[in-house]
């Protein structure tokens, strides 16, 4: 072997061996941080496949999901200082004391980010959304790092908007999402879908029943699964409420209605025929359960944040929609719109959904399995279970592209 080839070998010996060193940011909601987690996780294992480790480093907000994610997850964490802006119609109410307070933090952000990102030196900085990205993102394109964002809404957030002037690849979740950009955004855009826990897609209906105690649930039956979200939604509790023995003569029902409701929803089922109530439960909150009774429902109602969106459509489930009203831009009407359109899902939309309005629209999913099915098959077609690999695979063409 002559000395050239030598060191080439030794060259790329330890490009294998070197960490990959990924800063992420973003977070605030689990919409942000889960896809980002997922990112982390899938990348460890691309790379410990070949040989390699990933250092990660995870700035964000204090007060925020993602500090207490990371320490669960054993994620070195670097807080920095980020300012909130509260939206209105009215751009007058905008120029409240919160938000100008929040904005002058903003400059204090970019200093701590770059001090975080210049110490790191990341071979690419993700962001995932959320107003702490816009600090980080801003130091990365100062530090001279590459900046991936992604995108989990079909429109970009405010602090994406911002980051997508600088970014050096912009990930969206959503094929449609790609005309609403700008062209030079477009350009370096590519859809990769929203990432999802690799273990949402491997539920088991039986373990569900096991994991539950639903031993009266008859499996003849279809099963409706109601989700406001981790702490519930006082709307879609008393939306089911109003029809839930209209719902029980049709269905099993699993109901995940949050801490605050679920004795008051006990008490309901409690005043229910004997039959009926053997078919309900409702409960505070469903955790490692979860994709076990994915697996065991065939029907969601629920909200319809973007990781909801994705877990459903890489499932491809029929689903029922009432967006929050009050969701950033929009954005959760927006989601269930689009699938809507394309009958993936039916959506609830407005302020003044009723109970009338959700018994129409559960009903032909209860009673016609070939239409629940064809619904459930359009979603599928939406969704990208393999998203965290697509978005992996733009992270390191980022940094190969530095190189």
């Amino acid at each position: 072997m002559t000395k050239h080839n030598a060191a080439q070998a030794g060259t790329e010996h330890d490009q294998q061996q070197q960490a990959f060193r990924l800063l992420v940011t973003g977070g605030g909601t689990g919409g942000h941080t889960y896809p980002a987690l997922t990112t982390i996780r899938t990348l460890q294992a691309r790379l410990a496949d070949q040989g390699r480790t990933v250092e990660v480093l995870w700035v964000g907000n204090a007060a925020g999901l993602e500090a207490r994610v990371t320490a669960d997850q054993g994620i070195p964490f670097q807080a920095v200082a980020t300012g909130k802006i509260r939206r209105a119609r009215n751009p007058l109410k905008m120029l409240s004391r919160a938000n100008l307070t929040d904005m002058a933090r903003v400059p204090l952000g970019v200093v701590q980010a770059r001090s975080a990102v210049a110490r790191f030196r990341p071979d690419v900085v993700l962001a995932t959304g959320g107003y702490v990205a816009v600090p980080v993102g801003v130091a990365a394109r100062v530090c001279g790092r590459p900046l991936v964002i992604h995108e989990q809404t079909l429109r970009l957030g405010l602090a994406n908007r911002v980051l997508a002037q600088v970014a050096a690849r912009v990930a969206v979740s959503s094929e449609s999402t790609l005309p609403l950009l700008s062209a030079a955004t477009r350009k370096r855009a590519v859809a990769t879908g929203n990432p999802v826990r690799a273990e949402v897609l491997t539920g088991d209906a039986d373990r569900a029943v096991k994991a539950l105690g639903v031993q009266g649930f008859d499996r003849a039956l279809p099963t409706v699964y109601v989700t406001g979200g981790a702490q519930g939604a006082r709307q879609i509790n008393e939306l089911v409420s109003s029809i839930l023995p209209w719902l029980l003569e049709r269905a099993n029902v699993v109901h995940q209605c949050g801490t605050a409701a679920v004795e008051g929803q006990r008490e309901c089922a409690a005043g229910l025929p004997a039959d009926l109530a053997a078919r309900y439960l409702p409960v505070d909150f469903i955790g490692a359960e979860l994709p076990d009774v994915f697996a065991l429902a065939d029907v969601i109602i629920s909200r319809s944040g973007a990781g909801t969106i994705a877990e459903v459509t890489a499932l491809g489930m029929a689903a029922v929609f009432i967006p929050l009203a009050s969701s950033a831009g929009g954005e959760q009407a927006h989601n269930a719109r689009h699938l809507a359109e394309q009958g993936a899902a039916a959506a609830l939309l407005g302020a003044d959904v009723t109970a009338a309005d959700l018994q129409d629209a559960v009903a032909p999913l209860l009673a016609d399995p070939q239409r629940r099915h064809a619904m459930a098959d359009l979603a599928r077609a939406q969704g990208r279970p393999d998203a965290a690999d697509r978005l992996v695979d733009v992270v390191l063409d980022a940094a190969r592209e530095r190189r």
